[in-house]
C-alpha cells in the first residue's frame, strides 16, 4: 500500500496509525498499540502483508457498507478500512 502513514498517540494513551490516500483519504487504521515501536511494527507489517490479495478479507458491515481488514500472515488484523460506498470503491481502496 503506498500513501502516508501518521502516527499519534489516542485519548486512550495508546499509539495508533493511520494510512492516507494521496488524495488525504483515510485507507486503513490500525488497532491501539501499547508504545510507539509496537505501532512502527504495525506499519512494517502492512508494508509486508499489503502486496499479498490473500492478506485482504472483504467484508460488509450491518449498514451494508463494504470495508476489509488486512491481515499478517499469523491472521491476526493489522488495520481495517474505512467504509465504501460500494465494493468497487473497496477495490480500488484495495
Amino acid at each position: 500500500m503506498s500513501g502516508k502513514y501518521e502516527v499519534f498517540l489516542g485519548k486512550d494513551q495508546q499509539y495508533y496509525f493511520r494510512l492516507k490516500a494521496a488524495n488525504g483519504e483515510v485507507i486503513l487504521s490500525s488497532e491501539g498499540y501499547v508504545n510507539k515501536s509496537g505501532c512502527l511494527n504495525g506499519i512494517a507489517s502492512v508494508q509486508k502483508n499489503s502486496p499479498e490479495d490473500h492478506n485482504y478479507e472483504r467484508l460488509t458491515a450491518k449498514n451494508d457498507a463494504p470495508y476489509f481488514t488486512l491481515k499478517a500472515a499469523n491472521h491476526q488484523v493489522i488495520g481495517r478500512s474505512e467504509m465504501y460506498s460500494s465494493v468497487a470503491a473497496r477495490e480500488k481502496g484495495i
